[in-house]
């Protein structure tokens, strides 16, 4: 991938971000984002790790995930999970939560293992009938627990390979597997098709806020403990998804 495209790609992620926040300290990214446009010169995109030939390309659009997510997601995600009351974030997360479980139900049926499969469709039904449409969890209690899955992951149960391990601008650790199951996984997302548009991005950046927000504390680990963040999380992913496969076999 050359200079030019790599600078062209940040230079509109960049546009997006400062175009929405304005009170964002943009300094900081634009200098973030000059510094690691200039490091593409001399980085390498083989890597040493084979699970990681493009090294050098992942390692710069980690840095741009990484300022993003400092200077946006981070303070927002802070004051989202100090000022608002605890129950209603959980209520937003049930809600996401259960219209992810209609895909999981898919993705388990697809992967084999019908049993599970229609123990999300019964969470999913429990849920959003005396749940209030989701936003209480009635059916972990009552022994119907979740089994997330999604296409990477049914990829990979029948057979294809994970690929290289890539950082997507934005969206952050995935493979060569995982990018290409990715599409279908948001196609299948049953809220892209929320009408009012208003409502269904409203609901879009609720749920992204209250993802980050509820991670917070890990993320301050993290950046305590880590030598290398980039190698951390990306031995973590690869290691979860590896992990995540593995046991969908075995069952």
């Amino acid at each position: 991938m050359s200079v030019r495209w790599v600078r062209t790609i940040l230079i509109l992620f960049c546009g997006v971000v400062l175009s929405a926040c304005s009170t964002v300290n943009a300094e900081k990214i634009r200098a973030k984002t000059d510094q690691t446009i200039d490091a593409i010169s001399t980085k390498t995109n083989i890597g040493k790790n084979p699970r990681d030939p493009l090294e050098g390309f992942n390692r710069l659009m980690f840095n741009f995930n990484d300022t993003v997510d400092q200077n946006v997601l981070q303070p927002v995600a802070r004051v989202y999970r100090d000022t608002t009351p605890g129950f209603f974030q959980t209520a937003v997360s049930n809600f996401f939560g259960n219209i992810g479980d209609v895909w999981s139900a898919v993705n388990n049926i697809l992967q084999g293992k019908v049993g599970d499969g229609m123990s999300d469709v019964m969470r999913v039904a429990v849920n959003s009938t005396f749940g209030l449409g989701g936003v209480i969890d009635i059916a972990s209690p009552a022994g119907l627990q979740k089994h997330k899955e999604d296409f990477g992951q049914t990829l990979g149960v029948w057979g294809m390979p994970s690929g290289p391990y890539l950082v997507l601008p934005m969206l952050g650790s995935s493979t060569l597997r995982d990018t290409a199951a990715l599409p279908v996984d948001m196609k299948a997302d049953l809220w892209s098709y929320k009408e009012p548009v208003y409502v269904r991005n409203s609901g879009t950046v609720l749920k992204l806020v209250d993802k980050r927000a509820s991670v917070l504390d890990a993320g301050t680990l993290l950046e305590e403990a880590a030598l290398d963040k980039y190698v951390f999380i990306r031995d973590a992913y690869l290691q979860k998804r590896a992990n995540d496969i593995r046991k969908q076999e075995d069952e």
